[in-house]
């Protein structure tokens, strides 16, 4: 069975978003989009440029040159879940997006009213070519069911206590080489929590009509189950011979 249509995951860190929406894409045929990444390669082009920016203002007075890099940034997203690869300018920046840096200043600068204007339309167009392709996309985020694609057909808002997302993120730093601890990552993760939750534009919540699933009580087998069940039960798999060219192309 393949996945036609949106299926929007949002949540805050540490919940398991990546995993759950590349893993889903994979089992399903589908595309895969992390908006996630995308900020934090907008992030870094700024970081790269030397543009200091107001982490206390969301528009554009006092952070005109950090928006004007953010939204020249040359981006392109891989939407083969196989291989999502991050390009800015032409390079690989993947691994580099998620170091400690990028992490602590991503909030801010996605904050920016005129960097989520642009990025969220960026997403859209994705989006829609994906759609107009005939395939399915499984798209991850903050503001994917709310915002993004709010006529997303499956909406799921995943959570996590709060030392499993602080163990989890300890977990992957470790593996990528990064220093962490778990006390160190947790105030991390609950600092990005009020700054996603709390910005202007499109603040990091559930869509009304979204299905919260709780990962710290599921594997990831389970997770990858259940998003599978409910796009079963609203209509939106279709055996694999229907979907046009087969596999999951790459794009973005």
């Amino acid at each position: 069975m393949v996945l036609q249509g949106v299926v929007a995951v949002d949540g805050p860190s540490g919940t398991g978003k990546s995993t759950t929406a590349r893993g889903v894409a994979l089992r399903l045929g589908a595309r895969y989009l992390d908006t996630g990444a995308m900020y934090r390669a907008a992030t870094l082009a700024v970081m790269r440029a030397g543009v200091a920016f107001d982490a206390t203002r969301t528009d554009a007075e006092g952070n005109d040159e950090a928006v004007a890099v953010a939204v020249a940034a040359d981006l392109v997203m891989s939407t083969d879940p196989a291989e999502p690869r991050v390009l800015l300018a032409g390079e690989d920046v993947g691994a580099e997006i998620r170091g400690l840096e990028v992490t602590r200043a991503v909030s801010a600068v996605s904050a920016l009213t005129k960097v989520r204007e642009h990025l969220v339309a960026e997403q859209r167009r994705i989006v829609d070519e994906t759609l107009a392709d005939g395939a399915g996309i499984v798209v991850e985020g903050r503001d994917i069911g709310t915002v993004v694609v709010p006529d997303a057909r499956l909406k799921i808002y995943l959570i996590a206590s709060d030392h499993v997302r602080a163990d989890r993120r300890t977990a992957e730093d470790a593996s990528a080489g990064r220093t962490a601890d778990a006390a160190s990552t947790g105030a991390d993760l609950a600092r990005r929590d009020r700054l996603d939750s709390s910005r202007a534009s499109s603040p990091l919540r559930a869509a009304a009509d979204a299905v919260e699933v709780d990962t710290s009580v599921l594997d990831v087998d389970g997770v990858l189950d259940r998003l599978e069940d409910l796009a079963a039960e609203r209509g939106m798999l279709t055996p694999a011979l229907a979907q046009v060219g087969g596999g999951v192309p790459n794009g973005g």
